[in-house]
């Protein structure tokens, strides 16, 4: 796995050839238990650096379209599993909390809603008040800038862009790890503050 730009944050990646973007994953190393992100399946050297570092105590699915590889993950190093709670009629796998605005996982980690992407109450996450998580709704396919889900795939257009400035409030981040594409690790809020500025008033 790749160290990031907080010497506790990994990631893995899979190249999806159809976007020509890469399918990221996050791991957090806590010393209360580690915390895995929206996991791709784990390469064997992946899957080794991941039990060197503790091995897994929560796997934390932003999305239903983000599940990948979380049940076998989480079987594999005995995590539970954590998902959207609006989405939990018919959510794909086993989970064992389902977490909405404000709900308290671990310490250092707040639970933000987002409402009109193309899945009910996406979650994005802010560690530690320096890095935030998005799942789906806020992406980068350009190094160096963050986008929207496109609109034909957005739910409620209006709801995810309230959605989005509302993530300003969580500023001065420092980075913005997408789901999809590029993180962005530097200047986060900033290129937040480029994307709302850019969204219709």
């Amino acid at each position: 796995m790749k160290t990031l730009h907080q010497p506790n944050l990994f990631s893995w990646a899979s190249f999806d050839e159809a976007r020509n973007i890469d399918f990221n994953s996050y791991l957090w190393v806590r010393a209360e238990g580690n915390i895995v992100i929206d996991p791709m399946p784990l390469s064997e050297h992946d899957s080794r650096h991941l039990t060197q570092l503790g091995g897994v105590a929560w796997v934390l699915v932003t999305n239903s379209d983000h599940v990948r590889d979380s049940a076998n993950i989480a079987k594999r190093f005995g995590a539970n599993i954590a998902a959207p709670a609006a989405e939990r009629e018919g959510f794909p796998i086993v989970c064992q909390r389902w977490l909405s605005e404000g709900d308290e996982l671990v310490d250092e980690l707040r639970i933000i809603e987002l409402h009109g992407s193309k899945t009910a109450g996406e979650l994005a996450l802010m560690l530690a008040d320096h890095t935030l998580i998005t799942g789906d709704l806020v992406r980068a396919h350009n190094a160096g800038s963050l986008m929207l889900l496109p609109k034909a795939k957005l739910r409620d257009d209006k709801a995810a862009h309230a959605s989005v400035r509302r993530l300003l409030d969580l500023g001065p981040f420092q980075a913005v790890l997408v789901g999809d594409g590029w993180p962005v690790f530097r200047d986060g809020h900033k290129r937040m503050r480029e994307l709302v500025d850019s969204l219709p008033a």
